[in-house]
């Protein structure tokens, strides 16, 4: 089964990313997998305190992706998976999917305003011609009756 990999964050565009892949899984029979990154300079403290921070960074990951996997479920049939990974953002999201080799397609969200589309999405497509499987960029601005009609 074809996956549509999908990287959750806290940015606001990360929610269309979300919604077209759900929307893209359902109607091509695919998946989702929702990859949250933990940076590593989050935890640069002592070995116990460290350790309850990265805890609890998981906890938040995993609440913030349950709030996604139920829409998913509920709207579109599709029971995503979530992979948490610690490290630097591109590097393990380029090691994701050359590991799983059910990925079939990078789907980022593009940040609106004058900062740009978004680091991820500029390195990323930077790279995007060494890259496995294509790359799909959502606008963040997109509402969900064009996501629809797109998808």
């Amino acid at each position: 089964m074809r996956k549509f990999l999908v990287v959750l964050d806290d940015s606001r565009e990360c929610l269309n990313a979300m919604r077209f892949a759900a929307m893209r899984a359902a109607r091509t029979g695919g998946g989702v997998e929702i990859l949250a990154v933990i940076p590593p300079d989050e935890f640069n403290h002592w070995v116990g305190v460290g350790e309850i921070m990265r805890q609890e960074a998981r906890d938040r990951i995993v609440a913030h992706f349950e709030v996604f996997a139920k829409w998913m479920r509920d709207k579109q049939g599709v029971d995503p998976e979530l992979v948490i990974r610690e490290g630097e953002a591109v590097p393990e999201i380029l090691a994701q999917v050359k590991e799983d080799p059910d990925v079939g397609v990078l789907v980022l969200g593009a940040g609106t305003g004058n900062k740009g589309p978004g680091p991820l999405v500029t390195e990323l497509t930077r790279r995007s011609g060494t890259l496995p499987i294509p790359v799909t960029i959502v606008p963040g601005e997109m509402t969900k009756e064009q996501l629809e009609a797109v998808s």
